[in-house]
């Protein structure tokens, strides 16, 4: 099976994900972009790579699961997702900040401005429009129990989505090596046979 990954903010193509993902799951290929960090590049950009990716799954986390709830045409589970970034998120403040792992350009450092802010707003507003039947049918979510970064994801969820494809789990905001064995490998193993 082909995965695609999409990180959180911050983050990148080197997130510690990643490399959980692809050593509990040593038979399938996960690959992972780096995100842009403006809305206005980064969903075009990710809806070309996933087009040409043509993965089995998508699994995005926080950020990267408000993103990949987007990608319609794909099976596609959400961890802790971040529906609403410009609202919520304690990081997504102007000004200058760091990026968490290594990035393929090189990149140390990202700005967040206003404009940015605000089209993560404008984005979000209409990130649910149009949802199908069958695209309901596509789309799982895992929600941490005691995830104090995003506190709305379950209900926004439920309001979208179908109610019995999420999952409460016992953990935090971000993925570990115990939360991806417990709770997310025995759902791609679900999606697998499906």
């Amino acid at each position: 099976m082909k995965i695609v990954y999409f990180h959180g903010f911050g983050s990148s193509h080197a997130s510690g994900t990643v490399e959980i993902l692809r050593n509990l799951l040593p038979d399938d290929e996960v690959v992972a972009p780096d995100i842009p960090v403006d809305p206005v590049e980064a969903l075009p950009y990710l809806q070309e790579y996933v087009k040409t990716e043509a993965p089995d799954l998508i699994i995005g986390t926080s950020m990267g699961g408000m993103y990949a709830q987007q990608m319609r045409d794909y099976r596609r589970i959400l961890v802790n997702p971040a529906f609403n970034m410009s609202t919520m998120s304690k990081g997504l403040k102007t000004g200058e900040h760091k990026f968490f792992n290594g990035r393929y350009d090189g990149a140390k450092t990202f700005k967040i401005t206003k404009d940015i802010i605000q089209h993560h707003n404008m984005m979000e507003r209409q990130q649910f429009k149009g949802i199908t039947k069958e695209q309901q049918q596509t789309c799982w979510c895992l929600v941490g129990m005691h995830d104090d970064t995003v506190k709305n994801a379950e209900a926004i969820f439920k309001k979208n989505y179908l109610a019995d494809h999420l999952i409460r789990f016992d953990g935090e905001h971000q993925l570990n090596d115990k939360v991806v064995r417990k709770y997310l490998l025995p759902l791609v193993e679900e999606i697998r046979q499906s």
